[in-house]
């Protein structure tokens, strides 16, 4: 039974490089270089004391969205799905349409792309990028931005352009914990605290710290920032299992991220705010 308030993962992945193409999934990680289903998740959940999750894309495919939409009419756990569509198609509000169409289809929250990756830093600025983000929040989801300090100037405009759309920064846009420098990254994170429309994910920090040496310390400083930008009312808790894995096991990762929120000056009356209510609200979860 879901309690309430619930315990919510806003941010996770399924994966089998068997039988589909992860470009990013390099031999530096190899250790997650297998299949990850819903099968390996549900206990680990179940542990951890977390109710519900969000499904995250992992590819530019529109055949894994219609498979998450899929996995999430079976799986009652995964009550969200983000999936990805081509932000440049000109009939992309039709192409939303088709996925609610779907079994599982009302389960889809949001879309996602990995712009981090694109050789532009300005690919957000685009003309037909811009269309299809608005298409997006047109029809009621959310669009994840998937950046990182580069890419964030071009991200902040676009939010403050397209003001009616809600916006989730994945990761807190990746801060450099392993090098410790913060700065520039903190910087380029500050504006997006005047625009109510965006929210962030306290998710992916430990695979941004050292994975071997990581500690809680290392998280304090980028959620103390994040607090103080976003405030408790527009963060998320996100594992970004099973790239956490890298790091800690899932349970690590929930109990340490709960740690460094307490240690960065989270109230404990917020907690529930940030754990799961937030991502309730925002992606608009049944």
């Amino acid at each position: 039974m879901i309690r309430d308030p619930s315990v919510i993962d806003a941010h996770h992945h399924l994966w089998d490089p068997a039988t589909a193409d992860y470009p990013w999934m390099t031999d530096d990680l190899a250790a997650i270089r297998r299949r990850f289903d819903t099968d390996d998740l549900a206990p680990l959940l179940a542990a951890a004391g977390v109710d519900a999750t969000v499904l995250i894309q992992t590819r530019s495919s529109v055949a894994e969205t219609e498979e998450f939409l899929a996995v999430a009419d079976t799986s009652p756990f995964v009550a969200g799905v983000a999936g990805w569509l081509d932000l440049t198609d000109a009939g992309i509000s039709d192409a939303i349409a088709r996925l609610r169409s779907l079994t599982g289809g009302e389960r889809l929250v949001g879309i996602r792309h990995q712009v981090h990756d694109e050789p532009d830093p300005d690919w957000l600025r685009r003309p037909d990028v811009r269309r299809g983000v608005a298409a997006v929040g047109s029809a009621g989801l959310v669009y994840d931005l998937l950046v990182r300090t580069r890419e964030l100037p071009a991200a902040l405009d676009l939010a403050r352009d397209l003001a009616a759309v809600p916006f989730m920064i994945d990761h807190l846009a990746k801060p450099p914990i392993r090098d410790g420098t913060l700065g520039p990254w903190a910087d380029a994170v500050a504006p997006f605290g005047e625009l109510p429309n965006v929210s962030a994910k306290v998710s992916g920090l430990l695979t941004e710290a050292d994975w071997a040496r990581w500690t809680v310390d290392d998280l304090v400083p980028p959620i103390r920032h994040a607090l103080d930008v976003f405030g408790p009312e527009r963060l998320l808790f996100g594992s970004d299992w099973p790239v956490s894995l890298l790091a800690a096991p899932y349970e690590r990762v929930v109990a340490a991220t709960i740690e460094a929120l307490d240690r960065a000056g989270l109230a404990a009356s917020d907690r529930a705010a940030v754990m799961g209510l937030n991502a309730a609200r925002v992606y608009r979860l049944a």
